[in-house]
């Protein structure tokens, strides 16, 4: 599991690390010393938990924790802090664990078990089964011609960038303002989300390719599209279950 250090102390984060590090199937992607830079760490790692302190400065870890919630594929939130006081306000900010400095090994090693536990039990990746329709049949689009309606058999996938959303079908691209996770879920499960910013229709997946020059990136290739679309190191365990049980591969 890819694990995120926010921390304004050092000696906190290298401790935090240290344990870490004798954890098995557990790899910090990424450290930050404030708030805002943990929400961004977030955003570009998209780490699955967060090991996150209460004050940071300008933007506390309660805030870090309201904000990253409210992102399509938020990060599980574990609080480890001096301050005992925070317990309730952190559980209203949906953490899965409080930790009171010194984080002792294995109060961290259960709530990471936790966490762990969670992750597995959530709904695996499905392919729609013959003759199931998603809940709806078109998206629609306000274009220079006015409004278009784009069939979800023609979708072949959706990109978000700030406030809009790329639908990419074959016959071209339209703009549209709805969120990746409105559409994941009306249009689910002929779709997949392989990037907090890329939602894939199945039916077109062509393949997946190791990035050039970085073997750690991977990109999904589509039918009728000429880009490959990136795959997050959250979501290459899930795409990669859906090309083995779709008969595809790399």
């Amino acid at each position: 599991m890819r694990v995120v250090i926010a921390d304004d102390e050092p000696l906190a984060r290298e401790r935090l690390r240290r344990l870490i590090a004798e954890f098995p199937g557990y790899e910090v992607v990424g450290e930050a010393e404030d708030g805002d830079s943990a929400i961004e760490l977030c955003r570009e790692e998209e780490p699955d938990v967060v090991l996150l302190d209460i004050r940071m400065g300008m933007v506390d870890g309660l805030q870090v924790a309201r904000t990253i919630a409210e992102e399509d594929m938020p990060p599980a939130v574990i609080f480890t802090t001096a301050y005992p006081e925070h317990a309730l306000s952190a559980f209203d900010a949906q953490a899965y664990a409080y930790l009171l400095k010194p984080v002792r090994k294995e109060k961290l090693k259960e709530a990471l078990m936790r966490v762990r536990k969670l992750s597995r039990a959530q709904k695996p990746v499905t392919v729609a089964a013959p003759g199931t329709r998603p809940k709806r049949e078109f998206v629609l689009a306000t274009t220079r011609e006015g409004l278009v309606r784009v069939p979800v058999d023609d979708i072949i996938y959706f990109v978000a960038d700030q406030k809009y959303t790329t639908v990419s079908h074959l016959h071209g691209e339209v703009l549209i303002e709805e969120s990746l996770k409105t559409l994941e879920d009306d249009f689910a499960p002929w779709f997949l989300r392989v990037h907090r910013k890329a939602l894939v229709a199945t039916r077109f997946i062509a393949g997946l390719e190791r990035g050039k020059g970085d073997e750690s990136l991977h990109w999904l290739r589509m039918r009728h599209a000429t880009g490959l679309l990136p795959v997050s190191r959250r979501r290459l365990a899930e795409v990669r279950r859906f090309l083995t049980d779709d008969g595809t591969g790399e």
